[in-house]
């Protein structure tokens, strides 16, 4: 006999909980099933265990500069080892709430492994579950190079699983984990070395981002490495990273795969029930985050598409909304997703790169910078740069695009995607009065 629900949710992330618990607020009998600690990726190995490493090292840089500002401060280290205890006891403290929080709402929590009998069935340990419609919430995982002795490396998980800084590390990667987890490790004191396997970092980004923090962390003493493709990890003492063109980097304590994450398709039994993955082993959806099975729907990095918390929140909300919540065509729009790269300096994006902008609008593109050293390096050592760009397409000029890298760029950008999303103009921007001094008002000051 099997335990029925109008929905279950495969997968306690943040997707998975946002579309369970919303679906249960509009009288649905929801359930979630989960093998492991809820939260998912961003909660336990992503986005706030980061933000409190990105915290520590942003912590060791204003220790740098205090002296700059009059204050006789001796620093004697830092102990790893106790601010990962104190992170990890607040991720459980997490897990806990989320847990309570599902109790509140009346979703039904069940532990285990689940795997598809039928489009409305699932087995989960032996237990089987029965529902009218079933949502695909498993996330990612990281990638690891198929090349010899990847395993003497580690992931992103894996970052988070150190119990000291490792004195000298190789980042292999270009995007979000390479930029963010080699900034952490510099500012704490490892000598890092970053290897690309284009010219740049972040090469999905505006050009300008970039160019720009590469110039940021070299300043900060990282080494970073282009046309770097690697061909194996060697071990003869300290670990040795070989690159696909002879070059040998050695005297490395610890190499880090920063190369991507895949879909977390596996082991589902999606044979049984008919829905597809793509080549990259995603599943494809609609607009409505429908599979190609009538019932069976998918949300969050699963599908491939932006691999933001915040995505997988508003698409499973909004699915529930539209199920359940009398909205039909209730639907998440995946353009002008803002997003934050928490690197050193960070860095705040939304809305076309240059090199968009100009292949959609053509010759009807304006573009508006500003590049200035932040008025809180005025009298500091450290004198990295802020560099702003805004990009208007059209007749009428209307903000298609703003990029910023520098101190606060994490903050100011949430209010501008809400102007750029709402259409505002050029000319909308330079008739808001500017808040001085910050750097956020050259964004309203350009010319």
């Amino acid at each position: 006999m099997a335990d029925s629900f109008d929905l279950i949710v495969i997968g306690g992330g943040s997707g998975g909980l946002a579309c369970a618990q919303r679906a249960a607020e509009h009288g649905a009998r929801a359930a979630i099933v989960e093998s492991h600690r809820l939260g998912g990726t961003c909660v336990n190995v992503g986005c706030i265990p980061k933000k409190m490493m990105w915290n520590a090292a942003s912590v060791a840089e204003a220790l740098h500069d205090a002296a700059d500002y009059g204050f006789d401060v001796e620093v004697r280290g830092h102990n790893w080892a106790a601010l990962k205890r104190k992170r990890d006891a607040y991720i459980v403290k997490l897990n806990g709430i989320y847990e309570s929080n599902l109790a509140k709402r009346g979703v039904t929590l069940v532990r285990g492994h689940a795997r598809f009998t039928s489009a409305h069935d699932l087995d989960v340990g032996g237990r089987n579950l029965r529902a009218e419609r079933i949502v695909i919430a498993t996330g990612g995982r990281p990638i690891i190079p198929n090349v010899p002795g990847a395993a003497r490396g580690i992931s992103s998980d894996g970052f988070f699983e150190l119990e000291s800084r490792p004195p000298r590390i190789a980042v292999v990667g270009s995007g979000y984990v390479a930029a963010e987890l080699s900034g952490v490790f510099s500012a704490l004191g490892s000598g890092v070395s970053v290897f690309v396997r284009g010219d740049r970092l972040l090469r999905h980004f505006d050009v300008m981002l970039g160019e720009a923090l590469m110039k940021e962390m070299r300043n900060a003493g990282i080494e970073i490495v282009t046309q770097a493709a690697p061909a194996a990890i060697e071990d003869e003492g300290p670990l040795t990273l070989r690159l696909s063109d002879g070059r040998r980097f050695g005297d490395l304590d610890c190499v880090l795969w920063a190369i991507g994450r895949s879909a977390n398709t596996h082991d589902l039994g999606l044979e049984r029930c008919g829905v597809q993955v793509d080549g990259n082993g995603s599943i494809p959806t609609d607009c409505f985050q429908n599979t190609k099975v009538a019932n069976i729907h998918a949300i969050g990095d699963v599908t491939g598409r932006e691999a933001l918390t915040p995505v997988a929140i508003a698409a499973g909300r909004r699915l529930s909304d539209r199920l359940y919540g009398g909205r039909p065509e209730r639907h998440l729009d995946y353009e002008l997703i803002p997003t934050v790269i928490f690197s050193h300096p960070p860095i705040g994006t939304v809305g076309l790169t240059e090199e968009q902008a100009r292949a959609q609008y053509g010759a009807e593109v304006q573009v508006f910078t500003s590049g200035f050293v932040p008025l809180y390096h005025a009298l500091t050592t450290r004198k990295p740069r802020a560099e702003m760009k805004l990009i208007t397409g059209g007749g009428e000029r209307r903000i298609v695009g703003c990029h910023v890298i520098g101190a606060g760029a994490d903050e100011m950008l949430q209010g501008f995607a809400v102007a750029i999303r709402m259409g505002a103009t050029k000319a909308d921007f330079d008739d808001t009065v500017a808040i001085h001094p910050t750097s956020a008002e050259e964004i309203v000051t350009m010319r």
